[in-house]
């Protein structure tokens, strides 16, 4: 089992910054991936960020340039840096952690934060 716990959203105006975080309840160092996800109201669920156990990132054409994920296996901590955000960018933001099992692979979800971006 996997807890994770995010923080960092808040209220922001556009052309500001945020940086989210999310706390896994144990050691990253293993885990086959995590990633940060968004869910903007009325929309589904995205990919926004996400970085394989080799430390290979990648991010969504939507927000390339912008935002940065990174992790930091010392902490147990997996961040979201978001820059000029967007209006676009509001939604609830969701950290997930894929994980090896002994009966295969799991995913984990923290409870989500949200971002709400003001223009």
């Amino acid at each position: 089992q996997v807890q994770l716990v995010e923080s960092g959203g808040g209220l922001v105006q556009a052309g500001g910054s945020l940086r989210l975080s999310c706390a896994a309840s144990r050691s990253i160092f293993s885990f086959k991936s995590m990633g940060w996800y968004r869910q903007a109201p009325g929309k589904q669920r995205e990919l926004v960020a996400g970085i394989i156990s080799g430390g290979t990132a990648n991010t969504a054409d939507s927000v390339k340039g912008r935002f940065t994920i990174s992790r930091d296996n010392a902490k147990n901590t997996l961040y979201l840096q978001m820059n000029s955000l967007s209006p676009e960018d509001t939604g609830i933001y969701y950290c997930k952690a894929v994980v090896f099992s002994t009966w295969g692979i799991s995913d984990y979800w923290g409870q989500g934060t949200q971002v709400t971006v003001s223009s």
